[in-house]
Parts: structure tokens; sequence; C-alpha cells
């Protein structure tokens, strides 16, 4: 750990009164000693790690961490507050903060000596001595190793158990320790057996020190634990036969567990990441109690499931309801992605090859002519079409899937199919996918007969719950839908006659709320009804809803272009595509990024939406195609005015996407500090 940590990123006392301002300091450390070569952008990446789940541990500990790209080389800062601050560790503040800081492509080698540093965390003489000691070089030589932990005196808390021996950081290049011990030869004396998984979502600190404090608690009782960290360090397998000779199972967790499947037939204590760390002997005990009992837990059968960070179910019960849902939905939405990406790009190059009007072209398989043009861009439009028909069975299906594994995925493509079906759009698909995900983890709580678990997951919870889900999607939802969209067309009516700007506003708002759902269908309707007798009011209308609905995907584009930090690999990606969805009026190029965060990027394009939908109207512009995008430009009335009320549009959403998702969970600066990094993300954007 000779590189990670000087005398230089050392503060023994650190006046910091928030963890934002704690953050700050420490990071300005690693600043002058180029570690880190943008203040600004490595705190936002700090703070949106923060958001995913608080880095206090109990013991007066605190570890925010992230990878950044703005990281040139792993380093760590420590600091010591006489005061405390609040990381949101269940028993208070923290005096002993490590600032962790890894590259985006941090080596194994790296990361594994972090993983070291997380696991000597959990030795009360190791953070009894930081506490002592009185000069920054030997406080940095103590976290690196280099001198063993003066003896303090201090007995260990109690109900504490005593300090296992823990793993000395070990040079780069060697092995993380993944294992506690492996299992004795059976016999009457043999001790009781846990096999454990822990991972969290950066895969730095919470996944090591979940499995050293299993660990040292097992030792403390008497009970084999062996440990299988799925983090950034490696994920190197359990034996098989390590986990057959297990008399239960511990997943301590934030991230999908991989290959799930390994553990079924086992008495399962399924957990967050912080309860492996906080109370690792109540774990063991309530195993212990369910393998008494003979209570075998229902691991649903299936493979690795979706890429880890990129969403996957974690039954992680001491998770944060907020946290499992967006773990949710963006299962649901990396798979999701392909589908717009590859049926918007199509949709969007048959306009460019015959226009609009390409829309109402008959079936390819029945009128096809090689040399005509026209004949490929119907082609590429109803290919793209049908790639789109896809869209919200896929995002139901595997939001569901993320929820409850493989036997979700037949309900919540069966709802998603129906949302489509009663015009519920993108919206109705979240909700299809949340209620099968939440049907099928019911089944699975079911006790059943032994003879029957092989069936379970292939035939009778599909079953059940593709029935349960459709009653509730046709009868539940459906209806309901319906009669909001008749009403709406009503109120739309009602309002032609009333103050052009105020209808502009709210055709825009309706446009960018469900992107593609009813509200989206009902005043796009209402738009194009208005060609089949067109007046000059008519035409207005029809620029301005198609105006409104470029905005989310332009804005989104725009959004991940110019802050790609606070933004997925995934959604970095989908908006480059997005770029030209919003051009072709295809809103929902916007959905994966509403699926994912819709309390933050709904709000942002609508508002966006409807500054354009206004602008439009007053500018007077017209459009007599009901569809097409800038490819139909030449058809527009005052078509200057018209691009420039999409861009002031554009520019609304995106400044508030990127103010709503970096002030995201921030925390009240009092007077004199200094600002959350989060704050100073939006106030830049």
């Amino acid at each position: 750990m000779s590189e990670l940590i000087t005398a230089e990123l050392v503060d023994l006392d650190l006046s910091a009164a928030t963890k934002d301002a704690a953050a700050r300091s420490l990071a300005e450390r690693m600043v002058a000693a180029h570690r880190v070569t943008d203040l600004d952008g490595f705190l936002a990446d700090v703070a949106a790690r923060e958001a995913q789940m608080p880095t206090g541990l109990d013991g007066g500990i605190g570890i925010p961490h992230c990878r950044s790209e703005h990281v040139s080389a792993p380093t760590l800062a420590f600091g010591r507050s006489a005061r405390g601050i609040d990381f949101g560790a269940a028993d208070g503040p923290a005096d002993l903060i490590f600032l962790i800081a890894a590259p985006a492509g941090a080596d194994d080698d790296h990361l594994t000596i972090l993983s070291g540093l997380a696991r000597r965390l959990m030795d009360p003489e190791f953070t009894a001595a930081l506490r002592a000691g009185d000069d920054p070089g030997t406080v940095a030589a103590l976290i690196r190793g280099e001198e063993p932990a003066p003896e303090t005196g201090a007995a260990p808390e109690a109900g504490t158990p005593e300090p296992a021996d823990v793993p000395e950081a070990k040079a780069p290049g060697a092995e993380a320790p993944e294992r506690a011990a492996s299992p004795t030869d059976d016999g009457d004396d043999a001790p009781f057996r846990i096999v454990a998984v822990t991972s969290c979502p950066t895969g730095i600190a919470h996944t090591y020190m979940a499995a050293e404090s299993l660990t040292a608690a097992g030792r403390a009782e008497g009970v084999e634990v062996t440990v299988e960290t799925q983090g950034s360090a490696g994920f190197s397998k359990l034996d098989p036969a390590v986990i057959a000779a297990a008399d239960a199972v511990i997943w301590a967790h934030d991230v999908e567990v991989l290959e799930k499947a390994r553990f079924r037939g086992k008495p399962l204590v399924d957990v967050g990441v912080k309860a492996g760390i906080n109370r690792p002997s109540e774990l063991i005990a309530e195993a212990r109690r369910k393998a008494e009992r003979g209570e075998i837990s229902a691991v649903p059968e299936g493979g690795d499931g979706p890429e880890a960070g990129d969403g996957g179910g974690s039954g992680a019960d001491g998770a944060h309801f907020g946290v499992r849902l967006r773990t949710y939905l963006m299962s649901g939405v990396s798979y999701m992605v392909p589908f717009v990406a590859a049926g918007g790009l199509l949709i969007a190059l048959s306009f460019a090859i015959g226009g609009y009007e390409i829309v109402d072209a008959k079936s390819v398989a029945d009128h096809f002519v090689w040399g005509q043009a026209d004949s490929w861009a119907a082609l590429l439009n109803q290919i793209g079409s049908a790639a789109f028909g896809f869209l919200v069975p896929v995002l139901a299906g595997y939001i569901a899937y993320g929820m409850a594994d493989r036997p979700a995925l037949v309900p919540g493509f069966v709802g998603g199919a129906i949302a489509l079906t009663v015009e519920a759009g993108f919206l109705g698909g979240l909700v299809a996918g949340l209620l099968a995900g939440a049907v099928v983890m019911a089944i699975q709580r079911v006790p059943v007969h032994p003879t029957l678990r092989g069936i379970m997951p292939v035939l009778v919870i599909p079953l059940i719950a593709s029935a349960v889900v459709g009653f509730l999607m046709f009868i539940v939802v459906g209806k309901p839908i319906a009669a909001l969209q008749g009403t709406l067309t009503d109120w739309l009516n009602g309002l032609s006659g009333s103050n052009a700007v105020i209808l502009g506003v709210v055709l825009g708002l309706m446009m960018c709320f469900d992107m593609g759902g009813p509200l989206n269908k009902v005043a796009y309707a209402f738009a194009v009804g208005g060609l089949a007798d067109p007046t000059d009011g008519s035409l207005k209308v029809m620029a301005a809803v198609m105006a409104a609905g470029m905005v989310p995907p332009l804005a989104l584009a725009l959004a991940t272009t110019v802050r790609k930090k606070l933004f997925t690999r995934t959604e970095r990606e989908n908006g480059r595509a997005a770029w030209v969805l919003g051009a072709s009026f295809i809103t929902e190029g916007a959905i994966p990024f509403a699926a994912a965060d819709p309390l933050r990027v709904i709000p942002s394009v609508m508002a966006g939406g409807a500054v354009t939908g206004a602008l439009s109207m007053a500018f007077g512009c017209t459009l007599r195609a009901p569809h097409g995008g800038i490819f139909v430009v030449p058809l527009i009335g005052e078509p200057f005015l018209y691009l420039l009320a999409i861009a002031a549009g554009t520019l609304v959403a995106t400044a508030l996407v990127v103010l709503l998702k970096g002030a995201r969970r921030t925390t009240a600066v009092p007077a004199g500090e200094a600002a959350a990094p989060e704050a100073r993300v939006g106030a830049t954007a």
C-alpha cells in the first residue's frame, strides 16, 4: 500500500461538519498530490456512489469511495474528526473517514490492496491505533501496514467478537484473500458450516468488509464460514463440494448474486451487504435456526442474470426500497436498450429515404420492388416498427426477471403485451413488470412438497403468475386508463378555442409525460385528427405536438454528452442513438432514461416540452405532416422559429435533468460550509 497513502493525504484534525465537506477536504489533498485531475468531477462520482447507499459503518467509520475517470492513480486519504460526521451509520457519526479513489479501469492488484484495507477496518485494535496516532506519517505507515498497531489496552466492546487474524495487505500481484477456511472431514464433531456471498455496487470496500465480519464472527462462535466475494478484485467461485457440504447460506449483497442456482436446496439468509458488516452474529444465528427447522429457501432456477451493475434483482432485505426499485427498473432498461436503438434507427433511416408518408406503405411482404427506394424505405420502417413492438414487453419482462429471476419472465412479458393491448404504454409496462415480479416472489414464498419443486419454476409459477397478472392488467389497469383517455380527449377539445400558448403548454406536457404512452397518444391523436380538415389552428397544434415530442430524446442525448458522469455506461451509449431518434420525432428514444429514473427525468422533459409547445404556438409555426421530425422541415411554416423552439425546450430539459441528477439526495450544508458537490454539478451545467 506504499503508493496509496502518504503523510500529505492524512488529516488528523478534519474540521468538516458534513460528509460532502469532508469528501471535498480530503479530495483537495488528492488533487494537490496529483492523484485526482478534476475535483468537481471526482466529487460528483463520490456523491453518486453515496446516493446508492450510505457509506457509514458501525464503530465510527465512514468510507466514501468510488471508481472515477478523474482519478489518475489508486489513492487513499484519511481524516480524523473530533466532532464526528454523519455518514448514515445506525450507531451515529463517524470519526474515522477514509476517502478511497480508484481509477475507472483500476487493475485487480490495486483493488486487492484496497480490499485488504477494508478487511483491516473490522479489527478493533487497528481502528483504536488510528484514533490514538498523533503524527500523519506514523498514521499513514500504519494504514500501509508498515507498523504494527500499538497496544491500546482497550478491550473490545461487549458483544463484539474478538478480531480474527486479518491478512496483511499483500504486494501487487498477490491473490485476494477470498475464503475463510476449507471444510473439515465429516464427523460427529463437525462444525456448523456456512457458505456466504458478499457484494456491493462498487465492489471496493463493503464487499470485503462484510466477508471479514462474517468470517470473524464465525470463528468466535465456532462456525465454519466460507465466503465468496463478488467484488471488483475478482470473482472466484466457491468449490461445489464446499457448497454441497454447507448447512446454510448467507447472501449479504446489494447487487444480484451471480449464479445463484448453485445454492438451491439450502437454508438461506438474504440481506443487504451492510447487515453482513454490522450484525454478522445475528445472521449466523438466523442461519442456524433455519437449518434446525429444516427451512429450505426457494432459490430461483436460473443462470447469471443481468450484468452486474445494470440491474438484476437483489433480494437484499436491508436495502432501501428506492434503491431496490431502481435496481429492478434498470434490469428492464438494460435489456430494452438494444430494441430502442435498433428499431429507432431503422425507422429514422426509413424517413430519410422515403419521407414521413412511408408509415402508410403497404406490407413489404406483399408489395416489394427491388429497384424502388420507397420499397426499401418501407422495409426499414416495418422492421423498425416490429422491433419497437417489443419495447414494452421486454421492459416488463426483465423488470420482473430482476425481481424474481427466470420464473418471472413469462408473466412479465405477458403483462407487457397486455399493456400494449390496453394502450397503457411504457408506464403500463412498468406496472406490469412490478406486478409480475411481486406475484412470483409471493408464490415462491409458499412452502411446497419436495416433489413439486422441480416443476415450480417452469410450469406452476409461470402459469399462476401469468393468470394473475393478466387479470390485473386487463380488468384493473385497462379500464381506468381507457377512461382517462376519454376524459383527456374531451378536455383537449374544450381547450381548442382557448389561448394558443396555454394549449401549447398542455400538449407539450402530455407529449413528454409518458413518451409513447396513453397521454402521448391522446395528444398526438388530437393533433392528427385536426389534419383531416386542416385549419390554421390545427396546423399549429400539429407543429407544437411534433416539436414537443422531439425534446425528450434530444435533451437526454445532450445531457449524456455534457455530463457523462451522471449516467451509466449503458445510458451514455443509448444517448448517442437518442440524437437521431429525437431528430426523427421518435419520443420513445427517451424511455430507457425515464424508466430508470422517472422522478427526475420525466418532470425535466415535461418542462422542456412545455416550453417548446408554448413557443411553437406563440411563433405561429404550422405543420402539414403528422410525422418525420427534421426530415419534413420543408413542410413547416416558420421553420427557423420552429427549430429555435425545439432548441430552447431541449436546453431547459437538459439543464433540469443535470441539476436533478446532480443534486439527488444532497445533504443540507450549514452556512459557511462548502457546497455539496451534487449542487455544484447542477450549478455549472
